[in-house]
């Protein structure tokens, strides 16, 4: 199956949506279903999700990391291992910007049964996250 991709524009220049969309301590701010994010080192944290009305950790490990453009992490443990992209464009001499989003799971184990219902629930909740992070955005001074 293909990597869920969706992309917004954000009235905000490059520098400024990556450095908060890219920062996982952000996440909670705009990422519905996240409860926390402990950084463990530069490369690696752990991100708490509210996941089918429980919490679950997963440890997460940044895998590219070039701003303002591009950033990458996935899921290093756990029965469902998500692997995320941010891909921030300028737009309108950089005083703007077109941020795209890319999200794919891998199953292990297990995950395999309930993959098809964490596909659906994020596909679901996705754009909303991305219209709090362009409301967030937007609404800083």
């Amino acid at each position: 199956m293909a990597p869920m991709s969706n992309t917004i524009e954000i009235d905000r220049p490059p520098q400024e949506v990556f450095a908060f969309a890219a920062d996982p301590t952000h996440f909670p701010e705009w990422q519905r279903d996240v409860v926390r994010v402990d950084m463990l080192d530069e490369e690696e944290f752990a991100t708490v999700r509210r996941v089918i009305g429980a919490e679950r950790s997963m440890l997460q490990r940044i895998t590219a990391n070039e701003p303002p453009r591009y950033w990458a992490a996935e899921g290093v443990d756990g029965a469902i291992r998500p692997h995320a992209t941010i891909t921030v464009e300028p737009l309108d001499d950089g005083t703007r910007s077109k941020v795209t989003f890319t999200l794919d799971f891998e199953s292990v184990g297990i995950g395999a049964a309930i993959l098809p219902m964490v596909r659906r629930a994020a596909e679901k909740g996705a754009p909303t996250s991305h219209r709090n992070l362009k409301t967030l955005l937007e609404s800083a001074p």
